[in-house]
């Protein structure tokens, strides 16, 4: 598969950021200071320090001066140069001065990004515009569409990301290769806006962040937390079907136990501050794996009792800083769905497929069916001997590769205790989400001490898998919202069906429907309000209600409900016992 940066993609927008810089230097002549500008995800930016603050009218000007650079289809042209040349074309660019100074130490690239060894000193010209570049860039200005760029944003940046520095103004662009791709990226762009969970979870009524409570800190509302009980009782009831065993665990832990883990030497800064209890130091759990691992411990194991399969919806509380906290995809107190896999060595492959195929199986019934799979490999600091990880990376391609899903290898990208696949999946809108994980450790077993009594009565090692499926339930909630859109598989939808009485006299009818739903396992309501039907209809189209079954005098004396979908699509009346037979139908196919 081919790499972004190798793409012909890449090229554009990186040329296209280079074409807005020169505009903007055309815009503030002898005052832009310029900084970096790489293409990024979707499009590119570039930092500058400029006279005064950009508005988004100024956007539309650099646009119309970027095509203008375009139609001159000035060529872009390599230069090697040395350092002393360099400073002497941006003698009056700090930002540039300071970017060349750490290419000529070999320390730091146009980027900010360490190096290997030190860099060739490179320059791409286009026309009167020059910039410190390592490339690749289209062959010529004309070689861009201009009908398929376009300025985005103006956002602040500190200089090379770090706060001690100054503020710049950055602008981001998009650009593609033909006008509908660039038509078709906006369209995702707005989409993604109506899907956005922290909008829809207000609307909805589905959850709420209170700054009374603290931010990153989730309140489920009933509606949302019903959606949640069905996911924990579906999931729970598959795990135990497949073999997990539930287990339970506090929310803090002693000190010394985070002390063997190791979390308090790599990962306090993302853990709260210590609680005294009787003069000894406890902490909130950034993760459940201690806590299993001490139910492992609890007595001796056989070789004859593995694998031990330990699940959890485990609650957990991570620091993270507040400018990445998102709705519920980045929060401080969340719920894993943990599962620890102690195992033999000749049960490590087979407990891998079958983790593997137990994830697609729970993401598939939720609707997720887009996936792609990343086999993280052996870093160059690592624990444990190579041969485990050889084993056990293989173990991973291969239970990947037994599933016939894509997958890319991360070379060296394993974490220092184990390699690791990560299952992304697909929204409707294409957008890729990280949700399950499974992962070796070897360094655990080690660091508690773990044993089984082998065959041969003697004291071995097991090996451990840390695995969650859905990753967390607030993540995963927020992908279900913005897959779907907020309208939910009918199985899944907190409210199934509105009952709808045209008028008062109907009320007492759309009760007794009410009642009869709730016998057949269908929730539902009935709005009571003085609304006209219509504007009731509406409200439940609005709330994303798979089934509005609107009663009259006809429906009442017939025993019947006339059913209109939340697409718009009208199912005319029916008797209310195949109106049953159709919601519980629907609802045990899980759609």
């Amino acid at each position: 598969m081919e790499r972004y940066e190798d793409s012909q993609l890449y090229r554009i927008r990186h040329s296209a950021s280079h074409v807005m810089a020169q505009a903007v230097m055309e815009m503030f002549p002898g005052e832009a200071r310029i900084a970096i500008g790489p293409p990024i995800e979707n499009g590119f930016y570039y930092d500058f320090e400029l006279p005064r603050s950009l508005t988004p009218e100024d956007l539309e000007v650099i646009e119309n001066r970027m095509r203008e650079i375009i139609k001159a289809n000035q060529p872009f042209v390599r230069e090697e140069v040395s350092a002393e040349q360099a400073k002497a074309e941006f003698a009056d660019q700090p930002y540039k001065i300071e970017l060349i100074e750490g290419l000529e130490k070999g320390g730091l690239d146009e980027y900010g990004n360490p190096l290997a060894e030190k860099p060739v000193i490179s320059f791409y010209r286009d026309g009167a515009f020059v910039d410190l570049c390592r490339g690749p860039h289209v062959e010529s200005t004309g070689k861009l569409n201009p009908k398929a760029i376009k300025l985005m944003s103006i956002a602040g940046a500190y200089w090379r990301g770090d706060e001690k520095n100054k503020m710049l103004q950055r602008i981001y662009g998009t650009a593609w290769e033909s006008k509908d791709d660039l038509h078709q990226y906006l369209w995702r762009l707005e989409e993604a806006k109506k899907r956005d969970h922290r909008k829809l979870g207000k609307e909805l009524d589905l959850f709420s962040v209170s700054e009374d409570v603290g931010p990153g800190l989730i309140l489920w509302h009933p509606k949302g937390a019903m959606i949640r009980v069905l996911v924990e009782d579906f999931c729970r009831k598959a795990h135990l079907d497949n073999g997990y065993e539930w287990v339970f665990s506090p929310h803090i832990g002693r000190a010394n136990l985070w002390v063997t883990s190791g979390h308090l030497g790599f990962y306090k800064e993302n853990m709260y501050a210590a609680m005294d209890i009787d003069g000894e130091e406890y902490y909130a759990k950034p993760m459940n794996c201690p806590f299993h691992i001490q139910i492992y411990k609890s007595q001796i194991r056989s070789y004859r009792e593995l694998p031990k399969r330990f699940a959890e919806n485990g609650t957990v509380y991570r620091y993270e800083r507040a400018g990445v906290l998102h709705g519920l995809t980045r929060v401080r107190g969340f719920t894993q769905d943990d599962a620890h896999i102690f195992c033999r060595p000749d049960q490590v492959e087979a407990e891998i497929s079958r983790a593997l195929e137990f994830s697609l199986y729970i993401l598939r019934s939720f609707g997720l069916s887009d996936f792609k799979a990343y086999l993280s490999t052996m870093p160059e600091k690592y624990v444990g001997d190579p041969a485990d990880w050889d084993k056990a990376t293989e173990a991973l391609r291969r239970a990947v590769e037994a599933q016939a899903i894509p997958y890319e290898v991360d070379e060296g990208g394993g974490a220092f205790y184990g390699p690791k696949i990560d299952l992304k999946v697909n929204d409707a809108l294409g957008r890729e989400w990280q949700l399950s994980t499974i992962q070796f450790d070897f360094n655990m077993s080690v660091r508690f001490g773990l044993e089984y009594v082998g065959e041969d009565g003697k004291p071995h090692l097991p090996y451990m898998v840390h695995r969650a499926l859905l990753g967390s339930m607030e993540r995963f909630f927020g992908v279900l919202i913005e897959h779907y859109a907020g309208a939910f598989p009918v199985w899944l939808s907190p409210v199934q069906a509105m009952i709808i009485p045209i008028a008062d006299r109907h009320v007492a009818y759309a009760q007794e429907v009410q009642q009869k739903l709730k016998a057949a396992g269908i929730r539902s309501e009935v709005d009571e309000s003085s609304d006209r039907m219509q504007a009731k209809i509406r409200n439940a189209q609005l709330q994303k209600i798979p089934y509005m079954l609107v009663i009259g005098d006809k429906e009442a004396e017939a025993g019947a409900v006339a059913i209109r979908l939340r697409s718009g699509e009208d199912l005319k009346a029916k008797p209310l016992a195949e109106f049953i037979a159709l919601a519980r139908d629907v609802i045990d196919r899980k759609e």
